[in-house]
C-alpha cells in the first residue's frame, strides 16, 4: 500500500535543526555580547557556541519570523527618535552660533588676566541666555589669559558642533564718592561769617532799643521829694 503523505508539522525543534544542517544559527540577542552584537540585533552562530554558552546563559533566543518583525518595528521607532534628535541639535547649534557672551575678568595695563577664563565660567554665561551646556562640553584648547574675542567649539554631541563668541573684557570698577573731611576732635566748625549791616538797618536798630530802666527810679525819687 502506498504509504499517506503526512502533513509537515512547523515546530521551532524542526527549525533548529534545519538551521543546524546548514551550519548556522540565527539567534535574537537578549542581552548585548561583546565582539557579537548589541541587544536586540539578530545575530548568526555556530550551533555549539549558541546552544552550549549563549542560550543557556540568557544572553540569546531563537530569532523567529515573529520577533524579526518586531525588531524592525522597534528599528524604525529608534531611527525616527534618531532624526528628531539630530533636527534638534542642529537647531541648537544654529541658536548658540548667533549668540556671543561677555566675561569680565581682573587684568593689567597690557591686558594679560590676572587668572584665567575656562568652562566653568562659559558654561554659567550660557546658562543665564537659557542654554543648558554643561562645562564637559565646552571644548577649550586653553585656558582663556588675555583679554578680547575667543571663537569657542560647543560640543552638542552627534558630531555636531556649534561655535560659540566669547568676549573677555576688563572689569568695570565703581567709582565710590569722595568723602567729606570731619573735623578734628577739640576743633570747631567755623562759623559762617555774617554779612555787614547796611547803614539803615543800624540806625533802625537803634532807634527800636528799649528804654534803660533808670528812667523810672528818678521819676520815683522826685515824687518823694515833693511828698516831703
Amino acid at each position: 500500500m502506498p504509504k499517506s503523505k503526512t502533513s509537515e508539522v512547523h515546530s521551532p525543534y524542526r527549525e533548529k535543526r534545519l538551521r543546524k544542517r546548514k551550519g548556522y544559527v540565527e539567534l535574537l540577542l537578549v542581552q548585548p555580547v561583546e565582539h557579537l552584537g548589541e541587544q536586540g540585533e539578530v545575530v548568526r552562530v555556530k550551533p555549539g557556541y549558541a546552544y552550549n554558552y549563549l542560550i543557556p546563559q540568557g544572553l540569546a533566543t531563537i530569532a523567529t519570523e515573529h520577533h524579526k518583525r518586531m525588531i524592525e518595528k522597534h528599528r524604525a521607532r529608534l531611527a525616527e527618535l534618531q532624526r528628531r534628535r539630530l533636527a534638534g541639535l542642529r537647531s541648537l547649534a544654529a541658536q548658540l552660533a548667533k549668540q556671543s557672551v561677555t566675561i569680565e575678568a581682573n587684568a593689567n595695563d597690557e591686558g594679560h588676566l590676572y587668572g584665567s577664563v575656562g568652562a566653568h565660567e562659559i558654561a554659567l554665561a550660557l546658562k543665564e541666555l537659557g542654554f543648558s551646556i554643561t562645562e564637559e562640553q565646552v571644548r577649550l584648547k586653553g585656558p582663556l589669559k588675555e583679554l578680547g574675542l575667543y571663537t569657542v567649539q560647543i560640543h552638542l554631541g552627534q558630531e555636531i558642533d556649534a561655535d560659540l563668541k566669547v568676549w573677555v573684557v576688563p572689569t568695570v570698577r565703581e567709582e565710590k564718592p569722595e568723602k567729606t573731611e570731619k573735623p578734628e576732635k577739640g576743633q570747631k566748625a567755623a562759623k559762617a561769617e555774617k554779612p555787614p549791616k547796611s547803614e539803615e538797618a543800624q540806625q533802625l536798630q537803634k532807634a527800636e532799643k528799649p528804654k534803660t530802666a533808670s528812667a523810672p527810679s528818678q521819676q520815683v525819687k522826685s515824687s518823694k521829694k515833693t511828698s516831703s
